[in-house]
């Protein structure tokens, strides 16, 4: 031990020292043999960490009014997964917190960027599994189920609560119907219906709805440019839908039912916003996940009892396996990560990509066809989301 490397006549000093640090108080003290091997910055940085643990809950709800690098919510959890605290309040010895390794990071644009790759290419994943033996909503339903579990299991290791309040529960409810059970409803059979690529650009309206709902609540006031970009944006869809392979009438139960999870998941996020001053987005997402799977479960119960399980091969359950942690329980994570540094104006720019990315993955792998007057229609759908994005400017970069 260290403290047994000490000459004996250094002992009574150092003991008349800390004594003296305490205000000559008669008190314990920690061993000699702990102190020496913690550097000066470790004893006082577990100080800190203490008083920081201590003070958790009065800071959580002061986070939501300061920019990302004021974080100060995250602080006493960083310390506890970097520098071994145990938890809130519960330390393990000086030793442990001194020493413990410093992991590096990813930069949050890699982040960003991965997590909207990994979406983009979902509607490829989901198209093939639909069409190689999953039932719609067996694949929905199962898929949702396991993530709530896993994304709650994380989140509660994380901040150690899952509580959310009372006053809250009517609109996280309504979000977690709108965003989970319904989205879910109509993206499964979109995709069921028409082609992954037709899907991907439908999700191109999603800023025009996102502006549009939050006009309709009296959340905010739109710059007239935006209005024209919102027809431009659905003349887009119509052009699209005018070009798919099996002419509009085919598709038109998938498009329709594309723009319908476009519009769902646009409410969700609006709904989100005022949430997201009291919790942490990772907290939202646990609640919706396990609120909005029971919905989903009832509703798929009778294709969850037909689905044809031994039917399903090897590369119809790797399917599953991405969309469930590819595209759902790591990317979550991800992009929650990254929108605590960088914030949520930045995020947005790499979700305008996935509309875009989704279709040239479908075209790519699937070998789907698109002819002229889409590519054309999507042409139109991305100059309706830059129209919008010059009507409305971002919010301040928190870095």
């Amino acid at each position: 031990m260290a403290g047994n490397l000490l000459p004996a006549e250094a002992a009574p000093r150092l003991d008349r020292t800390l004594l003296g640090l305490r205000r000559r108080e008669r008190e314990a003290v920690e061993q000699r043999d702990l102190l020496v091997g913690v550097p000066a910055d470790g004893v006082v940085l577990r100080q800190v960490a203490d008083e920081i643990a201590h003070a958790g809950p009065d800071l959580h709800g002061e986070v939501r009014r300061r920019r990302c690098d004021e974080l100060v919510d995250v602080v006493d959890r960083r310390l506890d997964a970097k520098l071994g605290l145990g938890g809130l309040g519960h330390r393990r010895d000086a030793t442990a917190l001194a020493f413990a390794p410093v992991r590096h990071r990813l930069p949050a644009d890699v982040l960003l960027l991965v997590t909207v790759l990994f979406w983009s290419f979902n509607f490829t994943v989901v198209k093939y599994a639909l069409t190689h033996g999953w039932e719609p909503l067996s694949y929905s339903s199962l898929r949702f189920a396991v993530g709530a579990v896993l994304f709650s299991a994380f989140t509660y290791a994380r901040e150690h609560s899952l509580r959310v309040e009372r006053v809250d529960l009517r609109l996280m409810l309504a979000a977690a119907a709108l965003g989970i059970w319904l989205n879910q409803l109509t993206f499964a059979y979109s995709v069921r219906l028409t082609t992954a690529s037709t899907v991907a650009l439908m999700f191109g309206t999603f800023p025009i709805f996102v502006a549009l709902i939050a006009v309709g609540f009296r959340l905010e006031r739109l710059h007239p440019r935006h209005w024209v970009a919102t027809v431009v944006s659905f003349l887009g869809v119509g052009l699209v839908a005018a070009g798919a392979s099996s002419g509009l009438s085919g598709d038109l139960g998938g498009i329709l039912l594309g723009l319908g999870a476009s519009l769902t998941w646009a409410g969700y996020s609006v709904a989100m916003g005022p949430l997201m001053r009291r919790y942490s987005p990772f907290r939202i997402s646990a609640f919706m996940l396990v609120v909005g799977s029971i919905p989903l479960l009832v509703t798929a119960a009778h294709q969850l009892v037909e689905q044809d399980w031994a039917g399903l091969s090897t590369l119809a359950w790797a399917c599953f396996l991405y969309s469930l942690f590819f595209s759902l329980v790591f990317t979550n994570i991800w992009w929650f990560t990254a929108i605590d540094r960088v914030g949520a104006a930045r995020a947005s720019l790499y979700v305008n990509l996935q509309p875009f990315l989704g279709a040239f993955f479908a075209l790519a792998v699937l070998s789907e066809e698109m002819g002229l007057v889409q590519i054309v229609g999507g042409i139109v759908i991305a100059a309706g989301i830059l129209l919008a994005r010059q009507a409305r400017p971002p919010a301040p970069s928190p870095d």
